[in-house]
């Protein structure tokens, strides 16, 4: 249900609903603030409709940094030199990144912001932990997500997945294993060019159903092998 209007007597002053009309953040706050109000009747009964605040609102009003903004920043540590910026702090902005693509709306943000070439760039780094941090974001990114899906395959992100689970060219760890075998399932996943990529990389000729969930396990399982 929507809010009622809100009304004003002659006395007061219409400047806080014309900003509300213009800004549609304050506008939701004013809403939040009528809401969890306190009622002039004390025999009321409380309120069933509290809900929290958004923290973007939140962010967009009071000037905090944003989702893109704390992206673009640890994308920024990730790839800094040695000299600025340790392999600690790199995999603490790493994991920072990781959780913001865990939100849809990051994830597909991700092309927008020109951020897809690097991440799949990372998945060739020379230190093994910066391949399985990059294999995991990518894996969190594209999971439900077609959009990133579509944009982890057509950056190439398939046969350096695969790479990575077989340990081929560089000194691999079990870890980065894993988490490059969970980016491929994340992948392939309820999307069909997806999966066909995969079966092509490992010299399949079969067509797997992308939808069939227990033909796609036998896939990952083989991959694992």
């Amino acid at each position: 249900n929507q809010a009622p209007p809100i009304s004003f007597s002659p006395h007061q002053d219409p400047a806080p609903a014309k900003m509300a009309q213009q800004d549609p953040n304050l506008s939701n706050l004013l809403k939040w603030s009528i809401e969890n109000s306190s009622p002039t009747d004390p025999n009321a009964p409380p309120s069933n409709r509290s809900r929290p605040l958004d923290p973007d609102a939140l962010t967009k009003l009071f000037g905090g940094p944003s989702d893109a903004d704390l992206m673009k920043a640890a994308l920024s540590t990730i790839q800094s030199p040695s000299s600025l910026a340790s392999l600690d702090e790199k995999l603490t902005a790493f994991d920072n990144f990781e959780q913001l693509v865990e939100n849809i709306d990051n994830a597909n943000n991700l092309a927008p912001l020109g951020m897809w070439t690097p991440l799949i760039q990372l998945l060739k780094n020379e230190e093994a932990e910066m391949r399985r941090m990059a294999a995991w974001c990518v894996g969190t990114a594209v999971q439900n997500n077609r959009d990133a899906q579509e944009r982890a395959l057509v950056g190439g992100a398939v046969p350096l997945l695969v790479g990575m689970v077989y340990g081929e060219g560089k000194e691999g760890s079990e870890g980065v294993r894993r988490k490059a075998r969970y980016a491929v399932s994340s992948l392939v996943r309820n999307y069909q060019p997806g999966i066909d990529e995969v079966v092509k990389v490992m010299g399949g000729q079969e067509r797997i159903d992308a939808g069939d969930m227990e033909a796609v396990d036998k896939l990952l399982e083989k991959l694992g092998r």
